[in-house]
């Protein structure tokens, strides 16, 4: 067993910030691994090197290894490429036929694409000099890595190291055919059975690391309970509920470097909880630029989110009309997603012009700007496993209304009027009506300097840092050895 001085942690995952962003995950393997060596440990990162990333970073490389893994019968190449950036370690796995164009295939071949990645992984760790004491996986794409482990190399010396399990997202599994997993990679057919990998009418890479790793952990302590309801376990709960005592819930942090209003190069004004006249300058200029009408002690309303179901979008497809028919404010949205909200929104703007901005787009700018110039932050999710937009919100004094749910609940505390606590607003039920209440509430409070004062200051001073994650981590990681 190492001690913290000297634990050797491997990160693995499709994606991480800045190499490689579609999601949440890509700022989680982008951040945590710095704030984990800041307290002791030695952890590295391994992922795929995909084709976007050879252009920029390709020639700051150093070739480690090269050889063949057995893959779907037969011998497949793998390179290993080693990048340091920002004083972490990346390692590279290279193949120009698995990851030579789409980070995420879709359907069959993105699993094609991960199983060859989970035991690319492994393979690599053991020629690499780096034999971690603990493989931390993330997401579906990763789920494969502790049953190989387990049941393929246990003789081997990285057979040794112990495996974490991050949960994203629920309702991304990775199912196929088992017949595809025994091809692919050689699983035993034993394995194909409710136990181990079997779910319903096909196996999964999500079932197979919930079975086999160390631990199991999520982005928020609450969805760690969520996930046990049927309602969110998306047919997982068995095996969820079972290994409940192994399950650890621990919040994202935030990049509070991309995202500082003191640095921010992507706003107008820089501003900080002691002076917030940038704040309102920023407010004035995100006005000009995307062709308001309003004077600048309009409240605005901000959204920056994928159009989806997901988002809490039907809620506020509800309510609109009747919010911008009853209350003096501004609605601002951006992103991009299902047609039927695009539309929606883009009718909204048509509507209510100069009331309302449907950027249907995604412009790292101008959600910058959002961010900084609204002065509400509407997160009415159905469900959401962490959520990093409440916490960006919080930090540019933005204050959030959000639904009591996943990491939402975990970040946003509401405002208490008798007592002049919390550093948002939110509603329990996924209830149109109780969203509309939320938001008539805040626009109230609001209404006062001083109330609205407290509350920003609030917002602004909530430790959201990866550097609070990272000690849960740790104890996470020594909890296996």
């Amino acid at each position: 067993m190492s001690n913290n001085n000297s634990l050797k942690v491997l990160l693995a995952g499709a994606e991480c910030a800045p190499f490689v962003k579609l999601g949440g995950l890509a700022d989680v393997m982008g951040t945590l691994p710095k704030e984990l060596n800041q307290i002791g440990a030695d952890a590295r990162v391994i992922m795929p090197f995909h084709s976007q990333m050879k252009g920029k970073y390709g020639a700051q490389t150093r070739h480690l290894a090269d050889f063949n893994i057995n893959f779907s019968g037969g011998e497949t190449y793998v390179g290993v490429e080693e990048l340091v950036y920002n004083e972490v370690t990346y390692y590279l796995i290279d193949n120009e036929g698995f990851f030579g164009d789409a980070v995420y295939r879709g359907g069959l071949a993105e699993g094609e694409q991960y199983a060859f990645f989970c035991r690319a992984v492994i393979e690599a760790a053991s020629r690499i000099g780096f034999i971690p004491d603990v493989i931390h996986c993330n997401d579906w794409q990763t789920g494969l890595i502790p049953i190989l482990l387990r049941t393929q190399y246990g003789h081997w010396d990285i057979g040794h190291a112990k495996t974490i399990f991050t949960i994203h997202n629920m309702m991304y599994q990775g199912e196929f055919g088992f017949d595809q997993f025994e091809h692919w990679l050689g699983i035993d057919p034993k394995y194909d059975t409710p136990e181990f990998m079997h779910n319903y009418e096909c196996a999964s890479f999500m079932k197979a690391a919930l079975v086999f790793a160390d631990r199991l952990s999520t982005v928020s302590p609450t969805y760690a309970q969520e996930i046990r309801d049927p309602a969110f376990a998306y047919r997982q709960e068995g095996i969820l509920n079972a290994r409940a005592g192994d399950t650890w819930g621990i919040l994202n942090g935030m990049n509070q470097e991309e995202f500082n209003p003191e640095t921010d190069p992507l706003i107008p004004y820089h501003f900080n909880k002691d002076d917030l006249s940038g704040k309102k300058k920023d407010k004035q200029e995100l006005i000009k630029a995307l062709g308001l009408s309003i004077t600048p002690g309009v409240p605005i309303i901000g959204m920056v989110t994928r159009l989806t179901e997901q988002k809490g979008l039907d809620l506020v497809k509800y309510m609109l009309d009747e919010i911008m028919c009853t209350e003096n404010v501004a609605f601002v949205i951006l992103g991009t997603g299902d047609y039927e909200y695009e539309e929606f929104f883009r009718y909204m703007e048509e509507k209510y012009k100069g009331r309302v901005c449907s950027y249907i787009a995604y412009d790292n700018a101008v959600a910058h700007q959002i961010y900084a110039g609204s002065d509400l932050f509407l997160m009415p999710s159905k469900f959401e496993p962490c959520g990093i937009s409440q916490m960006i919100a919080l930090r540019y004094g933005t204050l959030p209304i959000v639904r009591e749910t996943g990491g939402l609940r975990d970040t946003v505390q509401s405002y208490n009027e008798y007592e002049d606590t919390g550093n948002g607003f939110s509603f329990a039920n996924y209830n149109a009506h109780e969203m509309l209440g939320a938001i008539r509430y805040a626009l109230q409070t609001l209404q006062s300097p001083k109330r609205k004062h407290g509350l920003i200051q609030r917002a602004m001073e909530s430790d959201n840092s990866f550097a609070k994650s990272a000690k849960f981590y740790l104890d996470m990681y020594n909890s296996v050895l």
